[in-house]
């Protein structure tokens, strides 16, 4: 193990709760789990399965994703922590039933602290299999995909920031670039589609691309002249950190809203695109859908469909804060996200603390 920042350094300098390394050469699983907050409930995050080029690279994933789920949630009014598990891997080559069932094990010792779900790498079937050694896993009813929510809270986001920009929530006529068709861009492409917007798609993956352009009248380019294209709306929907010194000068959209986790390479980068006046949807307000869809099968009862969409699309009355509150106090708008979650984590704090000493 080759992780040039000792864990326990992590630990000491920041404010993540737990950081755990595990390991189960048998089965070949290398794996992170960082919890970062548990003050609004167990630390809800995905397991990534991703070839990292170092044990370095997949501790500072897992760092970043398990902080962006703590604001993911608070923000969006689950009553969930944040945390994230990656697994150093090819999702390609190197998943199996022994794999995934070894996490499990790991995962149900921490004993509720943390609840896995699906995400990049990762597929329903995986899950499955690491809940066959844990109960502590989100899943939805076998006729419901995750993504579907996701997809549909990031129109919501994507809605709400045309009505702030030129004063109509339509899509219709307007000229969006999504980057990434996986699951939940293909669904995004979708529901623009369907909408009556204009669409531009860029993938990697070319069966993926061959699938989207022969399923809907979209214009495909190259990735890498994706987020330049003169469009009202730039939708990444892949990686992270797309957003970053060498893509913001050659931005020519109004507005940046979609669902991959962590778009700001920095901090300054945020800063930046508000210079430029252009509208950024911090992605974890607008790409919580699926997140709330989870947190609506722990309620009692289990899930409802009816119930987990109202969820969803409140996040475009979520999206409207965040841009409210930037606005009113001058913040780039990835600052007043960060206010809006942090308001919430320490009210709820402040709560537990009272209930606590009147307890004594």
């Amino acid at each position: 193990m080759s992780i040039d920042t000792p864990l326990f350094e992590v630990l000491r300098t920041s404010d993540y709760e737990n950081l755990i390394w595990c390991q189960e050469k048998s089965v070949g699983l290398q794996a992170l789990i960082a919890i970062h907050d548990t003050t609004l409930g167990p630390a809800a995050g995905g397991v990534r399965m991703y070839p990292y080029e170092s044990e370095q690279r997949a501790l500072d994933d897992v760092l970043r994703l398990a902080r962006g789920m703590t604001y993911k949630a608070a923000a969006a009014g689950a009553n969930l922590g944040g945390g994230k598990c990656v697994v150093l891997g090819d999702p390609k080559r190197g998943e199996s039933e022994a794999l995934f069932r070894t996490l499990g094990r790991f995962i149900e010792r921490l004993g509720g602290l943390y609840i896995a779900g699906e995400d990049v790498g990762t597929t329903a079937q995986d899950l499955a299999l690491v809940g066959l050694e844990t109960r502590h896993v989100f899943s939805l009813p076998a006729e419901e995909e995750v993504a579907h929510f996701t997809a549909f809270g990031v129109v919501q986001g994507m809605r709400a920031c045309l009505q702030h920009v030129s004063g109509s929530a339509d899509l219709q006529g307007r000229t969006v670039a999504v980057q990434g068709v996986g699951a939940v861009g293909s669904d995004v492409v979708r529901r623009l589609v369907e909408a009556g917007a204009m669409v531009t798609v860029a993938e990697t993956d070319q069966d993926r691309l061959a699938q989207i352009t022969k399923s809907y009248p979209v214009t495909a380019v190259p990735v890498q002249e994706l987020h330049a294209r003169p469009v009202d709306v730039y939708c990444p929907c892949a990686l992270g950190a797309v957003l970053n010194e060498r893509t913001l000068p050659e931005l020519r959209c109004k507005i940046v809203c979609g669902a991959a986790n962590n778009q700001l390479a920095t901090e300054e980068c945020g800063d930046r695109i508000a210079e430029q006046g252009i509208l950024y949807a911090p992605d974890y307000i607008v790409n919580a859908g699926g997140l709330l869809a989870y947190a609506d099968g722990q309620q009692p009862g289990g899930f409802n469909r009816a119930r987990a969409l109202a969820a969803v699309e409140r996040i475009a009355e979520t999206t409207q804060r965040v841009l409210a509150l930037a606005k009113e106090h001058q913040l780039p708008t990835y600052r007043a996200a960060d206010q809006l979650a942090e308001q919430r984590i320490a009210a709820v704090g402040q709560a537990k603390t009272v209930a606590t000493g009147w307890g004594r």
